[in-house]
């Protein structure tokens, strides 16, 4: 006859969570230094993701063109900074890499990529898509409240409307605000998840809590990150997103390392 306690069930070992350290605005400096270092021991890798970047701008641009839709270039432009932490996991990957001095080459890094979609990540490629498609339609709206149903025959002339008038003002300081409390949600929900996703196994829901986190507790530094990523991108796009191949690159391989200090590493 078995004995009782060997019929009872073994405990589960608690479940650890990612452990969020405090970091100050020279761990900032330095992951935007160890950024560009990466950039540079690789730039092959960071020119091609930051070209699909930036063909993505400008496809995005000629679209509404195309459509006689300008009024959409600066929101989806704006909104286009927001899925930079899912465009550059490969990105995260080579700067992986170059930490475990394994060598780079193109199958592994895209084979990474493409596993995503297999994994956690691809969940929160969708919360991303999802905030922007929001970012999207509270511009509909504040343009309907504010400049009613008028039509706009090309980029140029909108920008006359809202620089020019009071109605036109209105709806770019309340869209920016609103644009920006958007913003502030999806960085604080991504910015550690991305990175934290590709480099453990751990879900997603429990990615996006490590990352508010991360920027609960450190809201200078993190915060002060935000605002370069965000001044960054938009000087980039300036001339037809072409600053995009590089700054991208920089930023992604950037992210990683601020991860780096502000997650403590996985016990074994």
């Amino acid at each position: 006859m078995q004995d009782a306690s060997s019929l009872a069930p073994t405990p589960t070992p608690p479940r650890r969570d990612p452990v969020v350290a405090r970091i100050a605005v020279a761990d900032v400096v330095e992951a935007f230094a160890a950024g560009l270092r990466d950039f540079q021991a690789a730039p092959s890798f960071g020119l091609f993701f930051g070209g699909i970047y930036a063909l993505g701008g400008l496809f995005i641009l000629m679209t509404v063109t195309q459509l006689g839709l300008p009024y959409l270039a600066y929101p989806l432009a704006a909104g286009f900074v927001l899925i930079g932490p899912f465009v550059a996991v490969g990105l995260y990957e080579v700067s992986r890499l170059r930490e475990r001095n394994e060598p780079l080459r193109w199958r592994a890094v895209l084979g990474v990529v493409f596993a995503q979609r297999q994994r956690e990540l691809s969940w929160m490629a969708f919360v991303t898509l999802f905030v922007m498609m929001i970012w999207l339609y509270q511009v509909r709206l504040l343009l309907a409240l504010f400049l009613g149903f008028q039509s706009f025959s090309s980029f140029g002339g909108f920008l006359t409307v809202i620089a020019t008038t009071p109605e036109g003002l209105m709806f770019l300081a309340v869209g920016n605000v609103v644009g920006a409390v958007l913003a502030t949600v999806l960085f604080s929900l991504t910015v550690v998840s991305f990175p934290l996703l590709l480099d453990r196994e751990v879900d997603f829901i429990t990615a996006m809590i490590t990352s508010v986190r991360a920027v609960a507790q450190n809201p200078v530094p993190m915060l002060g990150f935000a605002a370069c990523v965000v001044v960054l991108s938009l000087v980039a796009m300036l001339p037809l997103f072409l600053g995009l191949v590089i700054i991208m690159p920089v930023l992604g391989h950037a992210t990683w390392h601020l991860y780096r200090r502000v997650v403590a590493p996985a016990e074994p």
